[in-house]
């Protein structure tokens, strides 16, 4: 009789997922902090930020390369290379978000700025505690309590981002600072957008394994 040799799942999936995670939560703290008490040399503070961005690059990559050569994974393939695509983009318009501060030259964020800063941070806070719950489906109800919390966030970010959106254009006359100001606003709602869908894959990920 022939012999089935059962090959485990590999979790490193889990482990590199959380480093993302708290890699996406460090860069939007430092986000927050910027934001709000800036920093003395711009162009160091960029260069932090660029290195968040390329760190989150190298834990893609990993993911990418060890799914290629996994042949049982924990969650399905689809969903990993997906949320490691999307985890990506949120860490790029956090890393944007600071470069257009830098580069344009702009001045202290603006209230609206920062409140869309603190939503970018609370969001990566409830991103980096649902994902160690997704080792464990006992947890899983913990994972769609914090989606939905992000839900409510982003939805929050949207309405901060309308009101931002037109104090600029009641407010500013300068069309160069609208269009620096526009740009950066809609890179940290970016972020915020991209955070749901890190939530809305988790959810999905959660309601197919439960």
């Amino acid at each position: 009789m022939a012999r089935f040799v059962l090959t485990p799942k590999d979790t490193r999936f889990y482990d590199l997922f959380e480093e993302d995670t708290r890699n996406l939560l460090e860069a939007a703290g430092a986000l927050v902090e910027f934001f709000e008490k800036g920093a003395p040399d711009r162009e160091l503070k960029a260069r932090e930020f660029k290195a968040y961005e390329e760190r989150g690059d190298v834990i893609t990559h990993e993911i990418m390369k060890r799914l290629h050569s996994t042949f049982v994974t924990p969650i399905d393939r689809e969903d990993i290379a997906e949320l490691a695509h999307v985890f990506d983009n949120v860490m790029d318009f956090v890393e944007a978000a600071a470069r257009t501060l830098v580069l344009y030259r702009m001045d202290e964020p603006t209230p609206r700025a920062k409140d869309l800063a603190r939503i970018v941070l609370a969001i990566a806070v409830k991103l980096h505690e649902a994902m160690p719950c997704l080792r464990n489906r006992k947890q899983y109800a913990n994972v769609l309590r914090m989606c939905v919390e992000v839900n409510s966030l982003e939805n929050d970010a949207d309405d901060v981002h309308h009101a931002a959106q037109a104090e600029l254009f009641g407010t500013c006359t300068n069309a160069v600072d609208v269009i620096k100001w526009r740009e950066l606003y809609q890179h940290l709602e970016n972020a915020t957008d991209m955070g749901e869908d890190v939530a809305n894959i988790l959810e999905g990920i959660v309601l197919k394994h439960a």
